[in-house]
């Protein structure tokens, strides 16, 4: 039965994809060296790009929520981030998913659909 739910449901929904978000920013933000892409970042910024995040993830696992921001390449072009901070990305990522204990399906078809952004964010 679980596996005719959206990704967005077995993740938990709304609340639990939100959570997720908030710890993954805090972070990345806290990682001396991705920190850089947020220091000189208010705090209304920060809070829209989270909310950006959310409704990021909430559309790409099936839930109803609409991203409503710009495109990946275009949202991260000019920021200079190499295949080396995307790795570091990536880790956060998985410490996260730990974190949170999301089961190994779900965390697979999350980081799938991360990983599918890689080329419209590494080198841009």
């Amino acid at each position: 039965m679980s596996e005719s739910k959206t990704l967005y449901a077995r993740l938990g929904g709304y609340d639990a994809i939100a959570a997720v978000s908030e710890d993954l920013l805090t972070r990345l933000k806290a990682d001396p060296q991705l920190g850089r892409f947020w220091a000189h970042r208010g705090e209304d910024g920060v809070r829209r790009e989270k909310q950006l995040l959310i409704d990021f993830v909430c559309a790409s696992a099936g839930g109803p929520l609409y991203y409503t921001g710009r495109d990946m390449a275009t949202s991260h072009k000019g920021m200079g981030i190499s295949e080396g901070d995307w790795q570091i990305f990536i880790g956060h990522v998985n410490a996260t998913l730990d974190k949170f204990s999301v089961p190994a399906q779900e965390r697979k078809e999350v980081l799938a659909f991360v990983e599918s952004t890689k080329t419209d964010i590494v080198g841009r």
